[in-house]
């Protein structure tokens, strides 16, 4: 056997959420997994595959990581009485920012490449509880300690998405000109997004010459998997007319499914199919028979169409 073709056998025999040894490692830093957290001893420290597992809401914490341009979500700590607001992305990417007011911004699209980004964020978040006004965040690997899931009290959490950016400097009178610039251009680089109100953690965009729905599910990947593959088989799994589940991201240990919209679909009509979708798969996933010739077929279409985000 060639050595590609011993290339290929060893990139099939990776099981349904594993990350084989030639692909970008998930923790962001663009090295290949074996050359990383996947070499021995590799990596900073130890790489978690579903890092945010236990926290509140951890499908919209996923969703507000990497697929949600501006959001924010009030967390409350277990253990002080400081106002935290858990943020997308914060002003230059800070990983967290003590206000004047003493309220912590804590961001969450920061890539510090340390194996758990729960753990990151835990560290930043103490790190902040001491820190003056001004931005905060991590030189080098962590160590040990509390995870972010450890430090904050298990509630859901309501997440408020933005138009864009102007929630950076909702309490600023007189907006220097330059970061009044700044604000304007990462605004007009962001795709409009709204969250569905009936389901957890579906997020509809528009990106100009498509409309999405990315819904971050929690189910575990297989169970997922068998499930979304019967509703696919049976032609359930359209939201609305000319909707397709194209694929799906895996981010975080978890699956999110993408289905096409047309342009003009908006977020309002998929509220009531949102909400049906999600009673059949709850139906699909209580299924515990075998998989049908059809349904395997389904099933392997939709495990070759994901791509890993982290």
């Amino acid at each position: 056997m060639g050595k590609k073709a011993r290339s290929r056998t060893r990139e099939q025999s990776v099981e349904p959420g594993e990350v084989g040894p030639r692909q970008p490692c998930p923790c962001g830093s663009g090295k290949r997994y074996k050359a990383c957290h996947g070499a021995p001893g590799g990596g900073d420290a130890p790489y978690v595959a579903r890092p945010f597992e236990g926290l509140p809401s951890e499908c919209d914490v996923i969703a507000m990581r990497d697929l949600v341009p501006a959001a924010t979500a009030r967390l409350t700590l277990r253990d002080s009485s400081r106002p935290v607001l858990l943020c997308s992305v914060l002003p230059g990417a800070a990983p967290a920012l003590v206000r004047e007011s003493g309220e912590i911004w804590l961001g969450l699209q920061v890539r510090h490449g340390f194996g758990d980004p729960s753990r990151d964020l835990g560290a930043v978040l103490l790190k902040a509880l001491d820190a003056e006004v001004g931005a905060v965040g991590l030189t080098s690997a962590p160590g040990p300690g509390p995870r972010l899931q450890d430090l904050v009290v298990d509630q859901p959490l309501e997440v408020d998405v933005h138009d864009g950016f102007d929630y950076w400097v909702a309490d600023v009178d007189d907006v220097p000109p330059a970061l009044r610039e700044a604000i304007d251009q990462a605004t007009a680089g962001a795709a409009p997004t709204q969250r569905l109100a009936g389901v957890e953690a579906a997020y509809w965009t528009d990106v100009g010459a498509k409309e999405h729905l990315r819904w971050v599910m929690g189910e575990p990947e297989d169970r997922l998997l068998d499930a979304l593959a019967r509703l696919h088989a049976a032609g359930r799994d359209h939201l609305v007319a000319d909707s397709r589940l194209v694929g799906m991201f895996r981010a975080y240990g978890l699956l999110a499914p993408v289905w096409d919209l047309v342009p003009g679909t908006g977020p309002e009509v998929l509220e009531e199919p949102a909400a049906q979708f999600a009673a059949a798969l709850a139906e699909a996933l209580a299924d515990g028979s075998p998989l049908s010739a059809e349904e395997r077929a389904a099933r392997s279409g939709l495990a070759n169409r994901q791509v890993t985000i982290r």
